[in-house]
């Protein structure tokens, strides 16, 4: 029995998969302010789901940046309390079995990559943009060894121009996020409907992902995230067409397309980690045999 999380801010979501392949049973519990309490509420989410049978493996993701052992969180974005905290070993000590911890972005890409609208490509570049902008570069269905993320979102778009949440100045983040849009225009992304503030968004969101071409050279870019895919959301065709006009270095951009799995996307990028990992160990196993 395999057992893959995804701890965001608001909302766990745990699962349990007999192959690597599918998902067999999962469940959505409220994240605790308190570690402690959410390691308690995992322990028992996981012995629920998995109805007595023996948990093998574990692996999931969490919001946040992580340390480079991808032991512990070192900044939380959404639940401070947890900062700092020793996840891995807590989380190993509740369930018994070895622990492996990514990025919640870079599971999303991995997932969009081997699962969804990425697999098709080589090398896949997944941005999110929600509440804030995160992304990925996945190459040939893996991610490098010792990653701990990647903050594309953080690029400078304007050396001089708005705040980020971070305190960095010119931020992507700071124009085309959620976040953003509250803190520039005071309502929630989903009730503006003046299309010149979404023209405006398309077209900082081209400039991000000029540099994301530049720098990554994917062969698709997939975008998710509610402002890609709410109600009221950043026009793709429309970052397409500005794209065209800053692009002058490759012949042509790669296709740019919405993510597919949803709110599941970080569980199946678990399970991509775990059939990406059973390769490596097959692959290493054959050179020595």
């Amino acid at each position: 029995m395999i057992l893959i999380f995804d701890i965001g801010g608001t909302k766990m979501r745990l699962a349990v998969s007999k192959n690597s392949k599918t998902i067999l049973r999962s469940k959505i519990v409220g994240t605790p302010e308190s570690f402690k309490d959410g390691i308690t509420l995992f322990k028992e989410t996981a012995k629920e789901l998995s109805k007595g049978e023996k948990i093998d493996k574990c692996v999931g993701c969490i919001a946040g940046l992580l340390d480079k052992k991808g032991e512990k969180i070192i900044n939380s974005p959404n639940k401070k309390e947890w900062s700092g905290k020793p996840l891995k070993n807590s989380l190993e000590k509740a369930i018994g079995v070895p622990v492996k911890i990514l990025n919640d972005t870079v599971a999303a890409g991995l997932g969009e990559a081997v699962f969804g609208k990425g697999k098709r490509f080589n090398i896949v570049a997944y941005l999110t943009v929600s509440t804030g902008v995160g992304g990925a570069r996945i190459a040939y269905k893996n991610i490098g060894k010792g990653l701990i993320g990647f903050e594309p979102g953080h690029q400078i778009i304007a050396p001089e121009g708005l705040f980020c949440g971070c305190r960095g100045k010119g931020h992507l983040e700071a124009y085309i996020s959620g976040t953003a849009f509250q803190n520039r225009y005071g309502r929630d992304a989903e009730n503006i409907k003046d299309p010149k503030i979404w023209n405006e968004a398309a077209q900082n969101l081209a400039v991000g992902l000029n540099n994301v071409i530049v720098f990554w050279t994917p062969d698709v870019i997939i975008l998710g995230g509610s402002m890609m895919l709410g109600k009221s959301h950043i026009s793709i065709p429309l970052v397409k067409d500005y794209l065209k006009k800053m692009e002058t270095i490759f012949p042509k951009i790669p296709p740019i397309i919405k993510a597919s799995l949803g709110d599941e996307t970080g569980l199946y990028g678990a399970l991509a980690y775990l059939k990406a990992n059973r390769l490596s160990e097959k692959t290493r196993a054959d050179l020595h045999s």
